[in-house]
């Protein structure tokens, strides 16, 4: 047993059964090494305690500084020389210079009767009813140039701080053409100056138009710039938004509101070989990041620059679509429904109600008829055609639908004053609840309703015949 060995075992092993032996053994490696100082000599003690106390005297930032780290900006080393195949040589493009360095960026040109798909890139009509459902007065001003079409490649998913735009491509109507810009980051080093000249870029803009960007690219990149102190360039822009607008009109005939998918479905757009899936790409840049090899990225340019002029014909299609809903470029009848929704939501009655019908007469499935075919009747009980409605609510009636048997019964309480005929719906209507299979809380409603309506109907039919003159006897 070495000298150690029996130090500690004098000194620890009762610490043991208190549980607090790893406290012991630091005490005592503590005091033998301020025995073995002491041994070596007072001298060289009182040389490492005066360092020490030195120490202890400096800031945190000549901590900091002794250790390599740097202050700002204007100390940070410029990108290492990088080996290998370089981003320039796989993606045309320059690099620019900035303020602590300078950043590739890729520059590609559109021409205006560019056709993505179907579809020409560049919309031709006003933005007048986009500007209404999205809330957005704005847009009935600014002109086409004034939009800045965005779209990042982010290192994660997860967002927040630890998160980088490694890519982020813009797109700007110019000078009769579209032109996109695409702003790398070959190295985290390199954040500080693509952000400046993204910032640039977007400098003349006055509208982001993204996909998904209000949840996702633009607090990545207000977190991005923040981090670095640089002003948000797109602070007080305008915000289009174009997944909710996607989500709303296409929900009920496409199962996804992706984009590549609205693509291929809506645009009818297809991707070259160069595509890759949007979550590996993550995974190439921390491999270019680790091999200096740009090889893999130019699928990633790609996505990106696909994103970005699909998001303008996207644009475009709906602009067109929205300016007129009964022109040949809405083909479905899901869709033509989902336009009369829209409209109805805006307040456009007539429009609404026109698409609705148009709607009913193309090829629609069951459920979705029938529920056009409520929405449509209480259009027009909305309008006061209540004739109109309560056909429509016969025809539901007949099919079993409870809610029309319910409408009936108010239509004739309230407008026909015929009770007995109102008694008779309202019979039917808690029939057809009896016999189907919904679940508990809607048949109390129902029921509950239902039952008061009967009692009413019913005092109203006795009341009516105690009123009712008698026939005087001959």
């Amino acid at each position: 047993m070495t000298e150690w060995q029996k130090i500690l075992q004098e000194r620890c092993l009762p610490g043991l059964i208190k549980k607090n032996a790893p406290a012991c053994v630091l005490s005592t490696l503590k005091w033998a090494i301020q025995g073995r100082l002491r041994r070596l000599g007072r001298k060289a003690g009182w040389i490492i305690i005066d360092a020490m106390s030195e120490a202890n005297k400096l800031s945190l930032a000549d901590k900091l500084k002794s250790l390599g780290v740097k202050q700002g900006l204007t100390d940070v080393p410029k990108t290492r020389a990088l080996k290998g195949f370089e981003i320039d040589r796989v993606v045309n493009g320059a690099y620019r210079p900035g303020h602590a360095g300078e950043t590739f960026v890729a520059v590609q040109t559109f021409e205006a009767e560019y056709r993505y798909g179907q579809v020409a890139i560049q919309p031709d009509v006003p933005l007048d009813v986009l500007a209404a459902w999205a809330r957005e007065p704005r847009f009935l001003e600014l002109p086409l140039e004034s939009y800045a079409f965005l779209d990042a490649e982010t290192s994660g998913l997860a967002g927040g701080t630890g998160t980088y735009a490694f890519l982020v491509g813009v797109g700007r109507f110019m000078d009769g053409a579209f032109h996109l810009e695409q702003f790398f980051m070959r190295d985290p080093a390199e954040e500080a100056t693509m952000l400046e000249a993204l910032a640039e870029y977007l400098a003349p803009s006055k509208a982001l138009v993204t996909f998904n960007g209000k949840a996702f690219d633009a607090p990545l990149l207000v977190t991005r710039y923040s981090l670095h102190n640089i002003p948000i360039p797109f602070k007080n822009y305008a915000h289009l938004d174009l997944l909710p607008l996607a989500r709303r009109l296409w929900r009920d005939r496409l199962p996804s509101r992706a984009l590549k998918y609205l693509e291929e479905n809506v645009l009818s757009a297809a991707r070259t070989v160069e595509e890759v899936p949007g979550y590996e790409i993550p995974y190439l840049y921390f491999d270019f990041l680790r091999s200096r090899d740009a090889r893999p990225l130019k699928g990633v340019f790609y996505h990106n620059a696909m994103d970005v002029v699909a998001m303008a014909g996207l644009l475009s299609h709906v602009t067109g679509i929205l300016a007129n809903p009964f022109g040949e470029a809405v083909e479905h009848g899901l869709d033509v429904v989902a336009l009369a929704k829209l409209f109805e939501d805006l307040g456009q009655s007539d429009t609404a109600a026109r698409l609705f019908e148009r709607g009913l007469e193309m090829e629609l499935p069951e459920a979705d008829f029938w529920l056009a075919i409520q929405r449509l009747a209480h259009l027009e009980k909305r309008r006061g055609d209540l004739q109109t409605a309560a056909g429509m609510w016969e025809r539901a009636a007949a099919r079993g639908h409870i809610y029309a048997n319910v409408e009936l019964a108010k239509y004739h309480e309230h407008q026909r004053r015929d009770y007995a005929e109102a008694l008779k719906w309202t019979k039917s209507a808690k029939e057809l609840a009896d016999k189907l299979d919904i679940p508990r809380y809607i048949y109390n409603h129902w029921m509950e309703e239902l039952n008061r309506r009967e009692e009413r109907l019913d005092e109203k039919i006795q009341k009516r015949s105690n009123n009712k003159p008698k026939e005087s006897s001959s």
